[in-house]
């Protein structure tokens, strides 16, 4: 799996081959890696999963600790982005297979990505720290922030993250804060 990250972000997702990818991982030929995949495709959808379950516990574990809806919005925004700015292999890899069309994203695909999302908006709405808003609708255009980030890295290599994130961060706690 890091042979075949590797290359595709090295080389991007139309030229990662089997024999580039067992190349990189000192293989002396395809046939480990044609065991395991049956096709490109297989190996993709491997890769893609590798890299969600990653950014998945990532995210996850520094969610533990929270305690409000606020906070846990706050570092769902933090983690994700911290989790893109370290890992800049694996999110280009991905980011490259996403705009070949690799992989398939469809309404039950995007539900599930933006449901914890909108289940932390509604808890921060019922306890009264949010304000009234469509939580779908926000958390949409939050997980939008979030996705956009290795678009715009790969585009504006020098960004300051950090200050990404803290824009993210306090658009988010104004767009959600309830009047007071």
């Amino acid at each position: 799996m890091t042979a075949a990250i590797e290359t595709i972000a090295e080389l991007g997702y139309a030229r990662a081959s089997f024999a580039r990818i067992a190349k990189r991982a000192g293989l002396s030929s395809t046939g480990l890696i044609s065991y395991h995949f049956a096709g490109k495709d297989e190996l993709i959808a491997e890769v893609v999963a590798e890299v969600y379950t990653a950014i998945s516990g990532f995210v996850s574990a520094r969610m533990r600790a929270q305690r409000t809806a606020a906070g846990a919005l706050r570092t769902y925004l933090e983690s994700n982005v911290e989790f893109i700015d370290t890992h800049r292999t694996q999110m280009k890899a991905l980011f490259d297979i996403f705009m070949n069309g690799a992989v398939h994203y469809d309404t039950a695909t995007e539900q599930s990505v933006v449901s914890p999302i909108e289940e932390i908006l509604r808890q921060g709405q019922q306890s009264g720290e949010f304000r009234d808003f469509d939580p779908r609708v926000m958390a949409s255009i939050i997980q939008r922030a979030v996705d956009g980030l290795p678009v715009l890295m790969a585009s504006a290599p020098d960004l300051d993250v950090d200050g990404y994130a803290r824009e993210v961060v306090t658009l988010f706690d104004l767009a959600t804060r309830k009047a007071g």
